[in-house]
């Protein structure tokens, strides 16, 4: 009898026992389970995203807002892992200059540039890549290397206007040339190229040109002194180095009555206003220069996972006349 009661109450303390060790054990495995949740959860937090700097030079004309809003668009969508950041120069070296300045101190893992001129923007690009950030160029280079530069070739473009227009007119006229901003290498390109291939036609020649920043109103200004100093008759084309200036010239024209007499005008870049005009048949035809994106961002963002890229990417593009204009007509910039 002694031994029974012995037997159960042993057993009901290795019941409790039992219990005890259980209810430990499922609280130790809790504790283990969120301290495990723990320790992650600040590590997914704390992953730092891809940081990719643009510094556009200017935001006063559509194809540098498309360089850098067709960029930000393709990062957002594409690269939940990206953060892209822009600044605006406002058309001022010194101010772009500030810009890159400021965003090399936030160590970006690439910096994008697209410089206003080059000998401004060249010191403090050459920093970036001193400090070991990669620096991609777009349109407009620096003159220092860089790890990639991306652009349409721009001296190429001023050779195929100057043998349009001289084939429209048949190689003889005179020539207004509306260049875009004094130092830029674009303007520089474009200018020698044009003038390279109008040099091999005796009978053309170039009357008069003005930098203009490749913005309107000062194009505007430029054409209407222009009109005054040239009597009718005397100019047969237009060639400009973008089509917001070329758009500007057709205004100034169309308001001094003279359209029938100037048979030819040019512009570049490839704007909508400009596919437009083509089809009414006031701008004669445009050279479209590629705007550097989604291309930008997507060399930027290979560089950034230290994949290998070219030193240069060669975008095309191709020359709109009236003959073509119709599949290109909502497509521009």
């Amino acid at each position: 009898m002694k031994r029974n009661k012995l037997l159960k109450k042993f057993m009901v303390i290795s019941i409790i026992l039992a219990v005890c060790i259980s209810m430990v054990a499922c609280s130790s495995g809790q504790q283990s389970a969120k301290q495990q949740n723990q320790s992650a959860q600040p590590k997914e937090q704390g992953q730092k995203k891809i940081l990719i700097a643009f510094s556009q030079g200017t935001m006063n004309h559509p194809f540098r807002i498309a360089m850098v809003e067709r960029n930000k668009e393709y990062a957002e969508k594409n690269y939940p892992d990206v953060e892209f950041i822009a600044t605006d120069g406002q058309n001022t070296s010194s101010k772009q200059v500030a810009d890159v300045e400021d965003l090399i101190a936030k160590k970006p893992n690439v910096l994008i540039v697209s410089p206003l001129t080059e000998a401004a923007l060249t010191p403090p690009v050459q920093k970036a890549m001193d400090m070991g950030i990669p620096v991609v160029t777009l349109d407009r280079k620096v003159n220092t290397k860089v790890t990639c530069h991306i652009g349409a070739k721009n001296y190429p473009m001023g050779v195929k206007a100057a043998e349009f227009i001289a084939k429209a007119l048949n190689g003889k006229g005179n020539i207004i040339e509306i260049q875009g901003t004094a130092g830029a290498s674009a303007t520089v390109e474009r200018d020698k190229g044009f003038r390279d291939t109008i040099a091999k036609y005796p009978d053309m020649k170039i009357i008069a040109d003005q930098y203009c920043d490749y913005v309107r109103e000062p194009a505007m200004k430029f054409m209407e002194d222009m009109l005054q100093r040239f009597p009718k008759g005397q100019i047969q084309a237009i060639y400009s180095h973008n089509d917001a200036m070329a758009m500007a010239a057709i205004e100034a024209i169309k308001a001094a009555g003279r359209m029938d007499e100037i048979k030819v005008i040019t512009g570049m870049d490839g704007e909508n206003l400009a596919f437009d005009s083509i089809k009414k048949g006031e701008l004669t035809a445009t050279i479209i220069y590629p705007y550097c994106a989604p291309e930008g961002v997507q060399y930027a963002y290979k560089i950034a996972k230290g994949e290998k890229v070219p030193e240069e990417v060669v975008l095309e593009g191709d020359l709109v006349t009236k003959e073509n204009v119709d599949k290109y007509i909502g497509k521009g910039i």
